[in-house]
């Protein structure tokens, strides 16, 4: 999930809440949630201090093509979770029933999800967005299947796409000319 979004989440605060607790405007939360302006290092500890958050920069292994894509689909559910998290949670708790009686060899990760799923929604929001190694795995056996719509669904995937694209793209243009002869 987008940081500046989940810190303005974390305290239930609008975005202009924030934009006022942090000293910028509520035009700019927009932007950084929206994607079009990205906010310094600097910008992010200082909202998260004008929110009485911490904030941290890890370091963790580059994610593979499928995790980008998981990750990108489940902050559209962690945004679905946050808009109707009683909806959200039943159709996973069910999922969930349904995953334990067939896959009992995942029942360390199924058994987390269940753990979660009981949890307040702002300990669960992080969880589907979270970088960690636990997170990636946890993810690998998900209980959301089902809920976004198919077209909820396409909308994330093309947006995915588009990103990938620009990612080789980035990629591409910064690859020498002799780094492209020794590969």
């Amino acid at each position: 999930m987008n940081p500046v979004r989940r810190m303005r989440q974390c305290r239930g605060w609008t975005q202009e809440e924030l934009a006022r607790a942090a000293g910028t405007s509520q035009p700019a939360i927009a932007a950084y949630e929206g994607g079009s302006k990205s906010p310094t290092l600097r910008t992010l500890s200082r909202m998260a201090a004008a929110a009485g958050l911490e904030m941290e920069v890890r370091v963790h292994r580059a994610f593979t093509r499928e995790e980008r894509r998981s990750l990108a689909l489940h902050t559209a559910i962690a945004e679905r979770l946050a808009r109707d998290p009683d909806g959200v949670r039943a159709r996973a708790g069910a999922v969930l029933a349904t995953m334990q009686r067939l896959h009992p060899n995942a029942a360390l990760l199924l058994g987390e999800w269940d753990v979660l799923l009981r949890r307040p929604v702002a300990a669960l929001l992080p969880v589907l967005t979270d970088r960690s190694e636990w997170a990636r795995e946890l993810r690998h056996v998900t209980p959301f299947a089902g809920v976004l719509s198919a077209a909820e669904r396409t909308v994330v995937l093309r947006a995915f796409q588009r990103e990938e694209r620009e990612r080789e793209a980035m990629a591409s243009d910064h690859r020498t000319p002799a780094a492209e002869d020794a590969a």
